[in-house]
């Protein structure tokens, strides 16, 4: 979320801006999702057997079977919206339907995230141009970005308290100074390779890899996955690292996106 934050600060491109708020919101919901993989293949027990096929049947159902779950109860948002002109029952529905379809994902063992952010793109794409009058839409849209920046300030106060209470041995200093360049490597090859491959059938924005790759912040939701591992004996080490990352990230790459965002990006496309 650190990056739609920043994307209110700097002007980019609509194309490119819309790449980056969508990539980010998807990112959040794909690396739980991983995360949790990865999790239960690490601490499974000597007679557990982890297949590719169980692996790949995992991910299927967490990620896709969260994206159908969003698409049905975003469609039903916007089907209960088209038929209403209330913006304060419009609100509540819609905050109703986000707690409800994170729950379903939690009892059916669907991504949460992910099955939210579809059912955020539907209210706020087609139900906010086909179901929401415009004094609805400010309201809406005015509501979300309150609570989006209330719950990160939440997030990012919880994470300095644990840090309070955790220890980070400073032994780990210089890997996690060497993790920071080992993920921006990662990060630009995850960006380049689809971009260079769509290319082929696709333009897109000058500057688009550069941007992407600096611009991929790592904030809050880092964190909070590496605090929630289990008491293991590598944690200090791998919290550690995230913290590092996370800090780079946000306080370096974040001052500096802009300048990045000047240096590469038309401004005749701004």
């Amino acid at each position: 979320m650190a990056v739609l934050s920043l994307l209110k600060s700097i002007n980019v491109p609509a194309a490119l801006e819309a790449k980056i708020a969508g990539e980010s919101l998807f990112n959040d919901g794909v690396g739980v999702v991983v995360f949790v993989i990865l999790l239960s293949i690490a601490t499974a027990t000597g007679d557990a057997n982890v297949t590719v096929l169980e692996i790949g049947k995992l991910f299927v159902v967490e990620a896709i079977g969260g994206a159908v779950l969003g698409a049905i109860t975003g469609w039903i948002a916007y089907r209960a919206m088209s038929t209403m002109d209330e913006h304060m029952i419009e609100i509540l529905l819609s905050l109703g339907i986000v707690a409800a379809t994170y729950a379903l994902a939690l009892r059916f063992h669907l991504s949460g995230p992910i099955a939210v952010v579809v059912t955020g793109l539907l209210i706020g794409n087609r139900g906010a141009s086909l179901a929401m009058s415009e004094h609805t839409q400010k309201s809406m849209f005015s509501f979300w970005e309150l609570i989006d920046e209330i719950l990160n300030s939440v997030l990012f106060l919880l994470i300095g308290l644990e840090v309070l209470v955790i220890s980070l041995d400073p032994s780990f200093t210089w890997l996690a100074i060497a993790t920071i360049p080992l993920v921006l490597f990662s990060r630009f090859i995850s960006v380049s390779t689809p971009i260079l491959l769509l290319s082929v059938r696709q333009t897109f924005t000058t500057g688009a890899i550069p941007v992407l790759t600096w611009g991929g912040l790592r904030g809050g939701i880092s964190v909070a996955l590496a605090l929630s591992l289990p008491a293991i004996e590598h944690k200090p080490l791998l919290l550690t690292c995230t913290y590092a990352v996370a800090l780079f990230s946000i306080i370096i790459q974040g001052l500096t996106v802009k300048a990045v965002v000047n240096r590469t990006v038309d401004p005749t496309l701004v």
